[in-house]
C-alpha cells in the first residue's frame, strides 16, 4: 500500500507497526523513524498542501484530529475524494485501538492486534509496579510557559505520571489541557517539575527561565533541583512512543 501521514502520531503508529516501508509522504513535522526525513514533505500539519498528496495517488492518508484545526485538512481531503482514515487518540487506550485499527487498514489485522496487545501488555507492566507504591510525588508538566498550559484529567500524561508512579499535579482539572498561572503552580508545589515544551527542542529549554519566576526558588522541585527538560516529542503526540516516554519518567523517578 501507499500511504500518506499528516501527523507525526499517525506517522508512529507506522513505525510501531513496522511498515515504514509503506510511506511515501509525510507532515514537515514527522521527525521519527529516520528514514521518513527523506520522504517528501507535505507541510505543517495544520495546513498540509493537499494537491501534493494527490499527486503521490495514496491508497490511503492517515489524517487526525488530534490537535484543534486540522479538521481542514480532513475536509481537503474529503473534496479530493482521497481515502483518509481520521485518528483522535486521547488516552493510552485509545492508542492501542488506534494502532488496531491502522493494522486492518493495512491489510494486517493480526499485526495490528499483536502490537496493540505488545503496548497494552507494557502498560499493565508498570501499572502493578505504580500500584504497588505507596508514596507517590507530584508531576507538574509544562506545555507552554506563557500562559502556562499544562495538562489535565482527560490526558494521556495524567496517566503517564500514574504508571510512572507518580501523579498529576494538575491531574483531576477537567480539561485535558489547563490554562493557569505561574502562582497557581508556585501553591501547589510540586515535587517535580517536566519541561515539556510543545515544538520546542530540549536544548532550546532553559531551567533557569523557571528559577526567575516570582517565588518559585521557594518550591521544593526547585530547591531539590528536581527540574527535567524532557523531549516533547515522547510526552506531547498521542503515539505508541509514550512507552519510551513512560520509561524514562519511570526510571526518574525510581532511580
Amino acid at each position: 500500500m501507499r500511504i500518506v501521514s499528516i501527523c507525526p502520531s499517525n506517522t508512529e503508529i507506522v513505525a510501531y507497526l513496522e511498515q515504514e516501508e509503506m510511506l511515501v509522504g509525510v507532515d514537515n513535522y514527522s521527525d521519527f523513524p529516520e528514514q521518513v526525513m527523506q520522504l517528501p514533505r507535505l507541510g505543517p500539519d495544520l495546513s498540509i498542501d493537499i494537491d501534493a498528496v494527490a499527486q503521490l495517488k495514496p491508497d490511503l492518508v492517515l489524517s487526525s484530529l488530534s490537535v484543534p484545526g486540522m479538521e481542514k485538512n480532513i475536509e481537503g481531503l474529503r473534496e479530493h475524494n482521497i481515502p483518509q482514515l481520521i485518528l483522535n487518540p486521547g488516552s493510552l487506550q485509545e492508542i492501542a485501538a488506534d494502532i488496531e485499527e491502522v493494522g486492518k487498514a493495512i491489510g494486517l489485522p493480526e499485526h495490528g492486534e499483536k502490537k496493540a496487545k505488545e503496548f497494552l501488555q507494557e502498560i499493565e507492566t508498570y501499572r502493578a509496579k505504580s500500584n504497588a507504591k505507596e508514596k507517590k510525588p507530584s508531576l507538574y508538566w509544562e506545555w507552554w510557559p506563557k500562559p502556562i498550559f499544562t495538562p489535565g484529567q482527560g490526558n494521556w500524561l495524567t496517566e503517564i505520571s500514574e504508571l510512572a508512579g507518580g501523579v498529576n499535579l494538575f491531574g483531576e482539572e477537567k480539561e485535558a489541557s489547563v490554562k493557569t498561572d505561574w502562582e497557581d503552580v508556585r501553591e501547589r508545589n510540586p515535587d517535580h517539575i517536566c519541561m515539556v515544551w510543545v515544538g520546542v527542542k530540549e536544548e532550546k529549554m532553559n531551567p533557569d527561565l523557571l528559577r526567575k519566576r516570582p517565588g518559585w526558588l521557594e518550591m521544593k522541585a526547585i530547591k531539590e533541583d528536581k527540574i527535567h527538560v524532557l523531549e516533547e516529542s515522547l510526552y506531547c503526540r498521542p503515539s505508541p512512543r509514550l512507552l519510551e516516554g513512560l520509561r524514562k519518567i519511570h526510571s526518574i523517578l525510581q532511580p
